[in-house]
């Protein structure tokens, strides 16, 4: 039987029926938002208190009682002066605050209306809105909804509660904000709560802390703390990054965190990116801590005389940036205060984009595949606070939609979506619980060369000016490291683990042996400890389990004497004794199986 509903109208509809059952249990609750959100939806209530899940199952069984009472969804549409005396009786302010905004602006959405403020644009208000009514619950919603609540199934379940500033601002009030997630099938939403449990157990904030890799602070809220092991992973992670890019034809740059607000002015950041920004005086000037590399290449580019000849230049930087990101926003590695971009640059003339633009899609394809993951395409095309002429933003649209049809690569088309200086292909990957995560990207900009004059000689002597192509491929090391550490739940791939083999002496008198065999090992750049602190032998295997480290070496009597290993692996358990140079053999087969996937 053919669905009657989209799974959108059916999660809007949910989203009122939750209103309504918080209306039920508050009544004198003010509204917020209620917008339908990836796999389900929330709305952000004012209710005076705080919730936590323990209060979700009642609203959840409340929300299920009025869906089988069969009321009914009803449109009404009125002037902006009656829905305002509407909610005004209702006593709703945050209703009123948005049909005030849509009055002045013709929307309700804060990015646009900050946009409206900035070019001083006049809109036109609409003359009418449309209201709901389901209940005793009126709400300011374009809709569509269901007819009536026992069309909607009960495939539903609120999974979340957390503060949520009104309109994203930490100047307005604190909100409830609930989230409840939505399927048309029992047996999808069952599949979905076994994928969040799945997620739960892999988050990277609580391995990250077993796995002895990362930590946070009070005294640097957002900024992470790489341990030893942490940081043996970033290494392995760079130095692959440095290999494919000086085999592909890049030079590495590495430019200053603190630059001169000049700089800044000039680039359009301190324009259109000053409330992500930090701050600071140096001689009574202003500076800033960039938020983004590309400034300071270009100050590099500025700094020599280039030809024709030179060109593709490709300067790849691994730049630490800082953005200021909202307290309630971050969320371990996946959103930072500070993290380290794989920036590249390329200058190029006119005749070189497409070229360029493939070849830097092929060297993406190819880093990805190290990782096993698959990925999606998008481009994303002029935003309303674009820098530049109609005609440069569609030549730039049109170089990477050729380049995208010349590698024959589907795409979806995000218009409105692009960075303020150009259009932009965004890379994202699939992991092994099929979650997408946005993380390379290309971006063509006609801009930044046009702003800081830059140029280069061509055959005939002529000034010309280069084409600038921003691109990055993990995205962000910090967080490319928590995406890992989700997809392989911890257990890295033998060439990305921290530690590769651990070594556990059965008995005390046993150590020195085992102790030779680390020092072996690691002359032989295989990443081993040793475990000989006082505790049992079983529980020191388990703790190495518990690491997920990928072998497990156990030598005891029997093996010192025939200068053997009991070898464990991971996933597998005993695989035998052997020699240390079939064990050797073993590793670096492994290992090197890995480097070639």
């Amino acid at each position: 039987m053919k669905q009657k509903y989209s799974l959108e109208i059916i999660r809007h509809s949910l989203a009122h029926i939750m209103a309504l059952a918080m209306k039920n249990f508050y009544p004198e609750a003010e509204f917020g938002i209620g917008p339908v959100i990836e796999n389900g939806f929330y709305y952000d209530i004012d209710i005076g208190k705080t919730l936590s899940l323990e209060n979700l199952p009642k609203i959840e069984a409340e929300m299920k009682k009025i869906i089988k009472q069969g009321l009914s969804f009803k449109k009404k549409t009125v002037s902006l002066n009656e829905a305002k005396n509407v909610f005004k009786k209702l006593k709703q302010p945050y209703k009123i605050e948005l049909l005030k905004d849509l009055e002045k602006y013709g929307t309700t959405e804060q990015n646009k209306i900050s946009n409206i403020k900035n070019k001083k644009e006049k809109i036109k208000a609409p003359k009418t809105v449309s209201i709901y009514q389901v209940g005793e619950f009126i709400d300011l919603c374009r809709g569509p909804h269901v007819k009536n609540t026992k069309e909607l199934p009960l495939s539903f379940k609120l999974s979340k509660v957390s503060g949520a500033y009104w309109r994203g601002k930490e100047t307005n009030p604190m909100l409830q904000r609930i989230v409840g997630i939505a399927f048309s099938k029992e047996k999808e939403l069952k599949e979905y709560l076994y994928l969040l449990e799945e997620a739960e157990k892999r988050d990277h904030r609580k391995l990250g802390k077993e796995l002895d890799l990362f930590s946070f602070h009070d005294e640097g809220v957002g900024f992470p703390f790489f341990h030893n092991k942490g940081m043996i992973l970033r290494n392995i992670l760079e130095d692959y990054w440095k290999k494919e890019h000086r085999e592909s034809g890049y030079t590495e740059v590495k430019t200053p965190i603190l630059l001169n607000k000049t700089l800044w002015m000039k680039s359009g950041h301190w324009d259109h990116y000053k409330e992500n920004m930090y701050f600071t005086k140096i001689d009574e000037e202003d500076y800033a801590i960039k938020p983004m590399n590309c400034p300071g290449g270009i100050l590099i580019y500025k700094d020599s005389l280039h030809s024709y000849r030179d060109l593709p230049l490709k300067m790849a930087e691994l730049g630490l940036v800082h953005r200021h990101e909202l307290s309630g926003v971050l969320q371990g590695l996946f959103r930072v205060r500070c993290f380290t971009q794989d920036d590249a640059h390329i200058f190029m003339t006119p005749e070189q984009i497409k070229d360029e633009i493939k070849k830097v899609i092929d060297l993406t394809a190819r880093i990805y595949k190290k990782f096993g993951f698959s990925y999606h395409v998008e481009l994303s095309t002029k935003p309303e606070n674009a820098m530049g002429s109609d005609e440069i933003w569609e030549n730039a649209t049109s170089s990477l939609k050729g380049a995208l049809k010349e590698k024959k690569m589907d795409y979806i088309l995000n218009e409105g979506q692009g960075a303020f200086y150009g259009p932009k292909i965004d890379f994202h990957l699939k992991d092994c619980l099929g979650r997408s995560w946005q993380c390379g990207t290309i971006q063509l900009d006609f801009i930044m060369p046009e702003k800081f004059d830059l140029f280069y000689v061509d055959k005939d002597g002529d000034k010309k000016r280069p084409v600038m192509l921003h691109r990055t491929i993990l995205g962000s090391i910090e967080r490319f490291m928590g995406i890992l550490i989700e997809n392989f739940a911890g257990a890295f791939p033998l060439w990305l683990s921290p530690i590769q083999a651990v070594v556990i002496p059965v008995k005390e008198k046993n150590i020195n042996y085992a102790k030779k065999i680390v020092k072996f090992f690691q002359e032989k750049e295989i990443r081993t400890e040793l475990f000989a602190d006082d505790e049992t032998l079983s529980k020191r295997i388990r703790q190495a389990e518990i690491q997920k480290i990928p072998y497990i070496l156990v030598v005891g009597d029997k093996e010192e004497k025939k200068k053997n290993v009991a070898v464990r692996k991971r996933k597998e358990g005993d695989i035998g004794i052997m020699t240390i140079a079939k064990f050797c053999d073993i590793i670096n087969k492994d290992g090197n199986a890995m480097l070639s996937s």
